[in-house]
């Protein structure tokens, strides 16, 4: 495995983005970055990280996804393998919040973001883009946010970490490579942020409604009961999970 380690980078999954137009990358080659000055997390919210603190990193996976369909499988994948890594310390209720957040308990500590580039062969490459709050320990301004520092009182080496993750994720990864979709569902919703729990949620029209999480699609949809035990299915952009 390539590690490229930067000092300060405005987004490292443009970065890959940059040496992919440039020259063969190897397979989980991964760019990390002591600063990422303009990060990026869904819907183009904007991820602050403090230098040197945390993780932010971007993976290059490819020689795996064959169709489009498949893509959101690669996220429920690397979501299992940050969780599997973080398992071996002392964080309570690791969870996936829907999409891509990384939970512990209420807090986030970690997020996701995947930007394939598919080729004129069908080829498809993915700049898995993972930011990982570690040893940073200010969130005034965010107050659902945490880091494994705050939630274990231990300082961690980054560098380590990073390795660390990276290896979860390839074991996760290969259940996919061997088309193994049937346990990434089912481990991926066992982890699955208040599935089962009802929860108010709110649409991007302003809807507030009351539902209960049923499964995540292939697709990334979401699924929902709603009051009326009417199944609803929703993307991305579409609703969002208020909770405190």
């Amino acid at each position: 495995m390539k590690h490229i380690k930067l000092d300060a980078i405005s987004s490292t999954n443009d970065f890959l983005k940059q040496l992919l137009s440039q020259q063969h990358v190897e397979n989980f080659t991964v760019i990390s970055a002591r600063e990422q000055t303009s990060g990026k997390g869904q819907m183009g919210a904007v991820w602050q990280s403090e230098k040197g603190k945390n993780i932010t990193m971007t993976l290059l996976v490819k020689d795996l996804l064959t169709q489009t369909e498949q893509m959101f499988y690669l996220n429920k994948a690397v979501a299992l393998g940050i969780i599997s890594c973080l398992k071996y310390h002392p964080l309570k209720q690791l969870s996936i919040k829907w999409p891509n957040d990384i939970m512990s308990g209420h807090k986030k500590i970690g997020g996701i973001l995947i930007e394939n580039i598919i080729k004129s062969n069908g080829e498809i490459f993915s700049g898995v883009g993972i930011g990982l709050n570690v040893n940073q320990q200010n969130f005034s301004d965010l107050p659902q946010a945490s880091s494994l520092f705050n939630l274990t009182g231990s300082h961690f080496e980054v560098d380590q970490l990073i390795l660390d993750i990276i290896e979860e994720i390839k074991l996760k990864v290969s259940l996919l490579r061997t088309q193994q979709f049937a346990e990434i569902d089912e481990t991926y919703h066992a982890h699955l942020f208040k599935k089962d729990v009802p929860m108010p949620f709110e649409t991007d029209e302003g809807e507030r409604f009351m539902g209960i999480i049923q499964r995540v699609d292939e697709q990334g949809k979401l699924w929902l009961m709603n009051e009326q035990d009417q199944l609803r299915s929703f993307s991305l952009k579409e609703i969002k999970l208020l909770y405190h």
